[in-house]
């Protein structure tokens, strides 16, 4: 490095877990990339010139291509809802796809980034649809501002070629939709409204659940392909959960991709309550329109969840 030895490559790793993790859907990916990035940044230091670029846009040319790279071949990340149609059977087998590459959820809460729209999860899931050098195009443009002559010169191109890729990742994804009308997690309405879920979920009143939900809501559970469309079939659905699990459940609050999310603990036979399920919500209106739930136990370390909880743990937190 011809001027600075001592640069600091650290403070700029929340945000390169962030731009890697839209960039393929995994958070655990995301995290590897970004090591393999800082690595290959150290290494080649003494060929950084800050005459040509500042150390945090050489350093995302650099998790570019480490991200390039490790696209290439691989199959999109994809949640339930984008691989089929909705069931309307609330008693078909929970059978785990556990060959597909399920998109994970991003834990906010153990990295210093910005919440905005752009790592939200239906947003990132429509973003995997996309070729890997136009879905680069599109998140360092258009989510993290970098000009076209940045992005040329990041992706080894024209800028030319960087706003024709651009104009195409738009067009792909204007059907998506509107993440902006998806209000943040610590807005009182949305609060409110995942609080009241909280309180129906635990005491397993399927007729409260429902009145929380937006007509067309949707719920998915990831590896479980299925998924369900409709306050009605939503209902049926956590009717069953009840039935199989009891009633009793705890619960605590939580973000994850700038969404309300809930870890649900169900209750154990012999007391005390074991980790089920992390629940990422949408809220829009009042109403929730979409509840993501991962099982994976990946997910659950991702975000540093005790697998076991005493009943009195719950009671202390309200």
């Amino acid at each position: 490095m011809r001027h600075d030895e001592s640069v600091d490559f650290e403070p700029y790793r929340g945000e390169l877990v962030a731009f890697c993790y839209r960039m393929l859907g995994s958070f655990h990916e995301a995290e590897d990339l970004v090591q393999e990035t800082l690595l290959r940044a150290w290494k080649a230091r003494d060929r950084y010139d800050p005459a040509r670029a500042s150390v945090r846009t050489w350093l995302y040319r650099i998790a570019t291509n480490v991200c390039l790279t490790a696209l290439e071949g691989r199959a999109r990340r994809p949640l339930p809802s984008g691989l089929g149609a909705p069931s309307d059977d609330p008693g078909a087998p929970l059978v785990p796809a556990h060959d597909v590459p399920w998109l994970e959820p991003f834990p906010d809460a153990r990295f210093d980034v910005e919440i905005r729209v752009d790592l939200r999860l239906a947003w990132v899931a429509a973003v995997q649809v996309l070729p890997a050098r136009q879905r680069a195009v599109l998140v360092l443009r258009d989510v993290l501002a970098f000009s076209a002559a940045e992005v040329a010169e990041q992706l080894g191109t024209t800028v030319t070629a960087v706003n024709s890729a651009l104009q195409r990742a738009r067009v792909a994804l204007a059907g998506v939709a509107d993440a902006g009308a998806v209000t943040e997690p610590d807005d009182p309405e949305v609060r409110a409204v995942v609080q009241r879920y909280m309180l129906a979920f635990e005491a397993a009143d399927v007729p409260a659940l429902v009145r929380l939900l937006a007509d067309d809501a949707v719920l998915e559970m990831p590896p479980v392909p299925l998924w369900y469309r409709g306050s009605r079939d939503y209902g049926r659905f956590m009717e069953r959960v009840f039935a199989m699990r009891g009633t009793g459940w705890g619960l605590r609050e939580l973000t994850a991709n700038g969404q309300p999310a809930l870890a649900a603990y169900a209750p154990e036979p012999g007391g005390g309550h074991r980790l089920h399920t992390l629940q990422v919500f949408a809220v829009t209106d009042g109403r929730i329109v979409r509840n993501v739930v991962f099982a994976d136990p990946r997910v659950f370390d991702a975000f540093e969840l005790s697998r076991e909880i005493s009943s009195g743990d719950f009671r202390r937190e309200r």
